[in-house]
Order: structure tokens, then sequence, then C-alpha cells
């Protein structure tokens, strides 16, 4: 019997991306996405590619449809046994005049959503008694500040501390819980902000020291060893897919 997943952000860049991936390995994976046919292209995409996908909507920022999320898993495969959170999204501002509204939107679907679904899943490791992984999709901005992100930042800062102190209070259970920080991936959301002009490409490649953007297959690749048995003694660390981003401090 294969081992399941859910992927939540899985309409699109990364999750997409790690979903094909956990599938084409054998998982069966439960896609789910705030954009329900977004999920159910990803679904269709696996099965056109041999893999098994089940797509279920979802919003994380809301804790009852994060129950729901691994209730709906739980009646088409029977069982859990990882997550990988790469849901997010992207508002860059001036922190003079950025809106409590936008604050508290990006803290909801970064922060709170990370929380509420690794509870959600969790929950049904606990009761399954099987173990688990849990993944979330970080970012250097955990560790890295930059200008007119202060609510992207905090909450990714907060989803690092949070790895690491469920990661501490799971372990009893066998759960893992452990994330992947990347730099600049270029999926649609930051080609949007080139187009928009709230980053450069060419200052990107710049300042990274591999001189390229990370592609979602790099980030898919750390995610499958983190959920794999090879990574079996690993937990609360942040996995940063970043070319070199966080150790280049020379100017």
């Amino acid at each position: 019997m294969s081992k399941v997943a859910i992927v939540t952000g899985a309409g699109r860049g990364i999750g997409q991306t790690v979903s094909r991936r956990l599938a084409n390995e054998g998982w069966s994976v439960a896609a789910a996405d705030l954009d329900a046919k977004a999920a159910a292209l990803t679904s269709k995409q696996m099965a056109d590619e041999g893999g098994v996908g089940h797509a279920i909507e979802v919003d994380i920022a809301n804790a009852q449809s994060c129950d729901g999320m691994v209730a709906a898993a739980i009646a088409q495969f029977g069982r859990v046994d990882a997550l990988v959170n790469c849901a997010g999204i992207s508002k860059p501002g001036d922190s003079l005049t950025y809106s409590k509204e936008d604050w508290e939107r990006m803290i909801a679907v970064q922060l709170n959503g990370a929380f509420f679904a690794a509870q959600a899943v969790a929950r049904q490791l606990v009761q399954q008694g099987t173990g688990g992984a849990l993944v979330f999709i970080s970012s250097t901005n955990a560790e890295a500040a930059f200008p007119r992100r202060a609510a992207y930042c905090a909450a990714k800062a907060g989803v690092a501390m949070l790895t690491k102190v469920l990661a501490v209070e799971w372990a009893a259970h066998r759960i893992r819980v452990n994330a992947v920080g990347p730099a600049y991936v270029e999926t649609e959301m930051t080609v949007r902000n080139i187009a928009a002009g709230n980053v450069s490409r060419e200052a990107i490649e710049r300042r990274i020291p591999l001189g390229r953007l990370a592609q979602p297959g790099d980030v898919a690749d750390a995610v499958s060893f983190l959920l794999s048995d090879r990574a079996s003694f690993i937990t609360g660390h942040s996995l940063y897919v970043d070319g070199g981003w966080l150790a280049y401090g020379y100017l």
C-alpha cells in the first residue's frame, strides 16, 4: 500500500511540482488548494503520468477547512502519512502604508495556515499511531530581511520557529517536522513580482552564488528527501535551497 501525502498549494508552482514528484515516486497524493480547478488539474496531471492523485479544496487559513481537508483525504485513501505545506501568497508593500487587512491576510495564510494544516494532519497521525513527516515550505526570508516584506518575513520566521517547536513536541509520536527554505524560485508568483518591478531578475541572479533562480524541482528534491526514510533522524531542521544566498555576505 502506497503512502499518502497531503500537499497544500498544490494547484501551481512549488506545490504542483512537489505533488507530481511524490506521485511519480509512488505516493498517493491529496492535492489541496484554495483554487479547486487548479487542484483538479494537478490531480489530472498526476494521473496522466501514472500516479495517484485526488483534488481537495481547502482554505488553510481556516482551521475547520484544514480538518475537512484531512477528512477528505482519509475518505479517499484511508490514511495519511505526510503533509507538505506549500500554500502561500506574496504582497510586498511599504511598511508605513501597509494595510491592516494585508498584514492580517499574510499572517493568516503563511503562519496561521501552516499551523492549522500541521495540527489537523498531526492529529490524524497520532490517531493512526503510525508516525509521519511534515514539511513546511519556508523561505530564506526566515533568516534574511528584505525591505517591503515585513509581513512575509515575519511570517516565515514564525514558520522556522514553529518547525522547531512542533518537532520537539511531536517527536514522542514519531512525527518528524522540517522546513525547506528556498531563495527566489522561478514560479508564476516570482515572475509576476519581477514583471511588477518588485524585484529584478538580473539583481537576483547576481546575488545568488550559483547564478540562477531556483527551479521548483530543486525544492521538490529537498522535500522528497525529508519525507523519505533517508531523513529518518532529521527533525526540527530548516534546509535552505538557496544557491548559497544566505552564506554569501561579501559585497
